[in-house]
């Protein structure tokens, strides 16, 4: 293991240790201070969350947009601060902790027996939604996490999401698809985040008026299992309780090819997630390149093709 991957594991492991032993309100601060601290540095990560925050909301100002940045990454940071301190939050803490609009789609589908997709994008905090779940409605579910490096720091993120109630597989494989299959066929529940994929599977919508990539896996896990697509936002207000949202199923299309089906499908997780993100971008923790524009090479003064940025 490299020095920079030991020192990575070694902060997460500090995070998970020491910040949920803070009280509350130190903990908040604490978090606060670390956003602002990034969001003066303006590294790439604070760039690029702005420049994807352009097109979000593409009138605003520059000076709205260095608001919306470092109100994103305060959000960010709250985001962190919870989940280090989640494994120590009583379930009556957790079941407190968020309040989901139109839940009744989650519980009907629960009930139905039939298999529920949840697919949400990078907003608020996913994990504590996820927690919820697994706490107020007492249903256990299986998610996906990429395999990050270091492998320690891989191994501390499953083993804190399984200790959240959640069945955790690798990304990495060619497994996992079969698996979630396996669990939407029993009636389970499956958990994705799911509005970015870069690789030569990922399907093309529209979102905010350019090209982007999302994963087909929700979609193509619903025309295989029946099970229900359900879209979901979640956002931070001023109050301790994240808020959320959970929107109607996705319908799998009558007609078309499985191809022509997970695009219309996609697009439609695409749109809902679009509406939660216009309405609260500044919860969108969204620091990578995501939209194909901002792939391309770009030509070199000679003419020649540029590398990619």
């Amino acid at each position: 293991m490299s020095a920079q991957d030991r020192l990575t594991d070694a902060l997460y492991g500090l995070g998970w240790g020491t910040v949920k032993k803070l009280p509350e309100p130190v903990a908040v601060r604490l978090g606060r201070t670390i956003a602002d601290l990034a969001w003066k540095q303006r590294g790439k990560g604070v760039q690029r969350l702005e420049s994807n925050y352009a097109r979000v909301v593409p009138d605003a100002s520059p000076e709205r947009l260095a608001e919306l940045s470092r109100a994103g990454m305060r959000s960010y940071l709250r985001y962190w601060m919870e989940s280090f301190r989640l494994p120590a939050w009583s379930p009556e803490r957790i079941k407190n902790g968020f309040d989901p609009k139109d839940v009744h789609h989650l519980t009907d589908a629960l009930a139905s027996d039939q298999g529920v997709i949840l697919a949400l994008p990078h907003l608020a905090n996913w994990d504590l939604a996820g927690a919820w779940v697994t706490t107020k409605l007492e249903t256990p579910f299986t998610t996906v996490a990429e395999r990050l490096k270091p492998e320690t720091l891989y191994d501390r993120f499953v083993a804190y999401r399984e200790g959240l109630g959640m069945e955790v597989l690798p990304h990495s494989g060619g497994t996992a698809f079969g698996t979630l299959a396996r669990r939407l066929r029993d009636g389970g529940l499956v958990c994705l985040v799911a509005e970015r994929d870069l690789s030569a599977s990922g399907v093309e919508v529209d979102f905010f008026g350019a090209t982007a990539r999302m994963p087909a896996g929700p979609a193509l896990l619903a025309q295989q299992t029946r099970a229900l697509l359900l879209p979901v936002t979640l956002w931070y207000d001023d109050s301790p309780v994240m808020q959320g949202r959970i929107h109607p199923p996705v319908e799998v299309p009558e007609s078309g090819t499985r191809a022509e089906k997970t695009s219309v499908m996609t697009q439609a997780l695409a749109d809902a997630y679009a509406s939660g993100i216009a309405e609260h971008p500044e919860d969108w923790h969204m620091l990578q390149r995501l939209w194909l524009e901002d792939l391309e090479p770009r030509p070199s003064a000679d003419g020649r093709d540029g590398e990619r940025p």
